[in-house]
């Protein structure tokens, strides 16, 4: 098959978005189908990874975002071929699929990998929770029913677009990780970053960004490391809120046992991650969280909150633990797992077995057959009598 994926941006910048993206266009091509990412950013950027096709857009400041309300010629002209559209990003993406593939009959596939109300929230604090919930609700239903399928990556998150009147078909596929590499780690050396045996050493990996709820995170960490001597926390990844977080560390006693890594080279997370306890996050904001399978296949158990992404993922009091956003009952929570090292074990060992379902192989697999049977119900591609006429006359535009 030939099969397009559309994101609003794409590397250099870095996300869960990103990363998906890449690892099934990879898997898909390894099993013979030809993949292309369409995308809006630097054209002159340049990596490794072949067919991914750059339209030129103004750039909305250090983003990563660009702004363009369409593709070049030979963007769009090689997009009309594909037998079905991927969007991953419902704005910009996803208006581009309804104007350029719907007219052609090209499937258009869009998975909702965002919590679209918690982002706005978060970056326009000012804004009434209703005027984001209204605004969803204008949006969200008529993109929904225009194309062809709705995917959610978990159960939370298709509760989330009903929520916003979102009427259409919702198919559950969760995002997969290439599972085998956390599986197969290696721990580092602990005595590599100055840390001794008997550590209990908490990790939390993603972006350093306010939707992640890291102050949260401090302050329950705070809590735990006045009482447990030999605690420490790792926070690997950057982002807009590493400076203040550092800041509030290094206001606190025991902030030196907070360890902020920085970006690491992706091949080297499952390292890091074996090499620790307890996988720990306060994010509220996930849809599917790939950090949080990414440890639990390292065999890690996770300390969560009550929300749809983690709460989906985690299976409390097997894989781990979820507590509501309170910060007593989540540092208590957090506090029984670095004291009980049997109960890390067996959650661990759980968390591993859990994981197997985000295989990547079993999860593309998934979306494969939904793309087949898509192209399959489409019929023959006839663009309409305006189409060509658009298409020839685009031919004259400078």
């Amino acid at each position: 098959m030939r099969i397009g994926m559309m994101a609003d941006t794409y590397k250099p910048h870095m996300s869960g978005i990103t990363n998906y993206i890449e690892l099934n266009k990879r898997v898909l091509e390894e099993a013979g189908h030809d993949v292309f990412v369409f995308t809006i950013g630097d054209t002159d950027y340049e990596d490794n990874e072949r067919r991914v096709i750059r339209s030129p857009g103004l750039p909305l400041t250090d983003t990563g975002y660009y702004l363009s309300f369409q593709y070049s010629r030979k963007a769009k002209a090689l997009l009309q071929t594909m037998d079905v559209a991927h969007v991953h990003h419902p704005f910009l993406s996803g208006r581009l699929a309804l104007r350029y593939c719907r007219p052609l009959n090209i499937p258009i596939v869009f998975t909702n990998h965002t919590r679209y109300d918690i982002y706005a929230q978060t970056y326009l604090p000012g804004l009434p929770e209703s005027i984001t919930d209204t605004l969803m609700e204008t949006y969200m239903p008529d993109f929904c029913s225009a194309i062809n399928l709705v995917i959610s990556p978990s159960p939370g998150m298709a509760a989330v677009l009903r929520k916003f009147k979102v009427d259409a078909p919702i198919m559950v596929v969760p995002n997969g990780v290439e599972l085998a590499r956390f599986q197969k780690a290696a721990p580092l050396a602990r005595a590599d970053f100055g840390y001794k045996p008997e550590d209990i050493l908490l990790v939390y990996t993603g972006r350093l960004a306010p939707e992640k709820n890291l102050p949260f995170l401090l302050k329950a960490f705070f809590g735990v490391a006045q009482a447990l001597d030999n605690v420490h926390l790792l926070l690997i990844g950057d982002g807009s809120e590493r400076e203040d977080l550092a800041e509030q560390a290094a206001a606190n006693p025991v902030g030196e046992r907070i360890h902020f890594t920085g970006k690491i080279p992706y091949e080297n997370l499952p390292g890091y991650l074996a090499m620790c306890d307890l996988f720990v996050t306060a994010s509220i904001s996930e849809v599917h969280p790939l950090s949080v399978i990414e440890a639990m296949g390292a065999g890690l158990p996770v300390l969560g909150i009550h929300s749809v992404g983690v709460g989906d993922t985690v299976l409390d009091n097997i894989s781990g633990l979820l507590a509501p956003e309170d910060l007593p009952a989540f540092t208590a929570k957090l506090t029984r797992l670095c004291m009980d090292s049997g109960l890390r074990k067996k959650m661990g060992q759980a968390a591993r077995k859990e994981a197997q379902r985000y295989d990547i192989q079993r999860t593309s697999q998934a979306m494969l057959a939904h793309y087949q049977r898509l192209n399959t119900e489409s019929g023959p591609r006839k663009a309409s009598f305006s189409t060509r006429l658009k298409t020839f006359l685009e031919r004259f535009k400078t």
